[in-house]
C-alpha cells in the first residue's frame, strides 16, 4: 500500500521502518538536514482529522530527536540545502473510514524542494505522515470489561495502533464482569464497539434481574460434569430470549450504542452460549420440555435482534459459534450474509474455510496465533493441575489457549492460507485479542506491543520478499528499532531481544534449523 521515493536516503537494509512500505526505491544513499522552519502543509485542502494528524506530526518530528540504536550508513551532505517543506496532496477528502476504503500512499523526497506526499484518501495520508516521521532521526535534525483502563490508556493504545498503521479497535466494552460503557478518527482509527449478548451478560442483572438466567450462581457447582457447569468461567450470566423485558431493554442499549459510536459495523458478539445457565431458567425449562432446543432459543433471539440492527444502517459482525458452535447455533438461513460478518477464533484455517465456504465475510483472530493473553497461566484459585512436582505444564503455558504467542508466530501466520483466490478476496482482515481476566493497565502496552506491530506488518506488506521467501529474518533488526522508538513514544513494548544483539547485527541469528 505504500510507495516511497526518495533518493536522499541509504540502502534499504539500513533504513528501519515499519510496518515496511510494499515497493520503495532508494538510488541515492544520502541524508539530508531538515530545517529548522519545516513545516507540513496541506494547501487548499481542509479537513478536521487531516489537520489534526498534520498538527501532532509536526510536533512529533520537531521533539522526538530519536537517534537509531544502529545507525543506518548514509551519505551526509551539508551542501544539499535543508528541507523546508512536506506538501500533503489528498485526491478525495470526502471518504469516510469505512471497511475497503483506500488507505495507500505516495510519499516522494526529493534532493531538492519540498517533500510530496500524495494519497486517495485523508486516511492515506495519515499513513504517509507517519512513514515520514520514522525516517527523521535525531542526529538528522484494546478489553475493557474484566478490568478497567483509564481513558489515557485507551487512547494510548489507539495512537500506538495509528503510528503502526492499524484502522480498527475492536472494543468489548460489556462482559459478565461489567459494564463500563459511561475516541479515533483524528488517529485514523475506527471505534468498532462490541455489546455481547445473549451470553457473557450477567452484569445486566444489576439493573435487570429478570431478564437473566444463572445470574450470581457459582459458574462449576461442585459434583457438576463439566458440559452441565453455568458458564466457561467464572462470572455468570446469559440474557432470557424468552423474556419480552430483554428486547425492551436490549434494543435500548443498542440503540445508545449505534448512536454513539458513527461506526457501520456493530459486534454483536454471541459466543459461548452455554447451557446450563439457560437450562437453569424455569420458562426456559418448560419451553425444552415442550420440545423445544436450545439452538431454536438462539434463532428466536436472533431474530429479534438481528433485523433491528440492520435497520440502523449496521452490518452484523457475530462470533463464528453462532453458525459454528456444537451445540447451540442458528441456520445460515437467519443471517443474511450481505449483511453479517462472522469474527472466527477457534481451529485456525479451518473455521476460515468453513465461514468463507458459506459466503460470509470472515475477521479472523484465531486464538492459536492472535490471542495476546495466553501462557500466562489461568486465573482459578484453588487449581488442582498446578501441584505437580514433575512437570510445570510448560506446555501449554497454563492456559487454555497456550502457550504464549511469540512475535515469530504471529509474523508468520498466513490467515488466508488454503483459501482460494476468491474466498480469499472475503478475508476482511486479522485482529488480535487481548482479553483482560489476567491484564490491566499496568500490562497493558507491554501485552500488546510490539507483538501487535508484527500483524500490522504482515496485513500491511506481507511476510514475504520479494522471492517469496518468509522475511522473519530482516523484520528482527527493524523491529527491534522500531519497539525502541514505540517506547520513546511513550508506548511501553516489551523488549525482543538483548541490547547486545541489536548493538551486533545478525549475532543473536541461528543458522541451523530448528524444524
Amino acid at each position: 500500500r505504500a510507495v516511497l521515493s526518495f533518493p536522499i536516503s541509504a540502502v534499504e537494509s539500513s533504513i528501519q521502518v515499519w510496518p515496511k512500505p510494499r515497493t520503495f526505491s532508494w538510488p541515492q544513499p544520502q541524508a539530508t538536514l531538515l530545517s529548522s522552519t519545516f513545516t507540513i502543509s496541506a494547501p487548499n485542502q481542509t479537513h478536521i482529522h487531516l489537520s489534526s494528524a498534520i498538527k501532532r506530526y509536526l510536533n512529533l518530528i520537531q521533539t522526538e530527536h530519536h537517534i537509531p540504536l544502529v545507525p543506518p550508513m548514509l551519505n551526509f551532505s551539508t551542501s544539499t540545502p535543508p528541507l523546508q517543506t512536506l506538501l500533503v496532496f489528498v485526491s478525495d477528502l470526502t471518504a469516510p473510514l469505512h471497511p475497503n476504503v483506500n488507505e495507500s500512499y505516495t510519499l516522494t523526497i526529493p534532493t531538492r524542494g519540498p517533500a510530496n506526499s500524495t494519497a486517495e484518501t485523508v486516511w492515506g495520508a495519515m499513513r504517509g505522515l507517519e512513514t515520514f516521521s520514522q525516517l527523521v532521526c535525531g542526529w538528522v535534525m484494546l478489553d475493557t470489561s474484566r478490568n478497567y483502563y483509564p481513558v489515557e490508556d485507551i487512547l494510548r493504545t489507539i495512537g500506538a495502533m495509528s503510528v503502526n498503521k492499524m484502522n480498527v479497535f475492536h472494543w468489548h466494552i460489556t462482559d459478565s464482569h461489567s459494564f463500563p460503557l459511561l475516541f479515533g478518527l483524528d488517529h485514523g482509527v475506527r471505534i468498532i464497539p462490541e455489546i455481547d449478548s445473549p451470553a457473557h451478560t450477567g452484569s445486566w442483572a444489576e439493573a435487570y434481574p429478570n431478564i437473566v438466567t444463572c445470574a450470581d450462581m457459582f459458574w462449576w457447582p461442585a459434583g457438576s460434569m463439566w458440559e452441565d457447569r453455568l458458564a466457561s468461567e467464572p462470572g455468570t450470566g446469559h440474557l432470557n430470549p424468552l423474556n419480552p423485558k430483554t428486547y425492551q431493554v436490549l434494543k435500548r442499549v443498542i440503540n445508545d450504542v449505534a448512536t454513539l459510536f458513527p461506526e457501520p459495523f456493530y459486534h454483536a458478539g454471541a459466543d459461548e452460549i452455554i447451557p446450563g445457565c439457560w437450562k437453569a431458567d424455569p420458562a426456559i425449562q418448560s419451553f425444552l420440555s415442550n420440545g423445544g432446543t436450545l439452538s431454536q432459543l438462539l434463532e428466536i433471539f436472533v431474530n429479534s435482534t438481528f433485523p433491528y440492527i440492520v435497520s440502523l444502517n449496521r452490518t452484523v459482525v457475530y462470533w463464528e459459534d453462532v453458525i459454528l458452535d456444537g451445540n447451540i447455533k442458528v441456520p445460515t438461513t437467519a443471517l443474511p450474509p450481505e449483511h453479517t460478518i462472522l469474527q472466527t477464533w477457534n481451529n485456525g484455517h479451518e473455521n476460515t474455510k468453513k465461514i468463507v465456504s458459506s459466503g460470509y465475510q470472515v475477521i479472523v483472530s484465531s486464538s492459536d496465533f492472535y490471542y495476546l493473553d495466553c501462557g500466562h497461566g489461568d486465573f482459578l484459585g484453588n487449581d488442582s493441575q498446578y501441584d505437580q512436582q514433575t512437570s510445570d505444564n510448560s506446555g501449554n503455558g497454563g492456559s487454555w489457549c497456550g502457550p504464549f504467542k511469540t512475535w515469530q508466530t504471529i509474523y508468520n501466520y498466513d490467515i488466508t492460507y488454503g483459501l482460494s483466490e476468491e474466498e480469499a478476496n472475503v478475508v476482511l482482515g486479522g485482529e488480535v485479542a487481548l482479553w483482560s481476566e489476567q491484564a490491566d493497565p499496568a500490562v497493558l502496552d507491554a501485552r500488546i506491543w510490539p507483538r501487535t506491530s508484527v500483524m500490522a506488518e504482515t496485513l500491511w506488506s506481507g511476510n514475504r520478499d520479494e522471492t517469496g521467501k518468509k522475511r522473519y529474518a530482516e523484520a528482527t533488526d527493524r523491529l527491534n528499532e522500531w519497539r525502541y522508538r514505540m517506547v520513546q513514544r511513550g508506548i511501553g513494548a516489551e523488549p525482543i531481544q538483548p541490547l547486545w544483539c541489536i548493538r551486533n547485527p545478525g549475532m543473536c541469528n541461528t543458522v541451523q534449523p530448528f524444524a
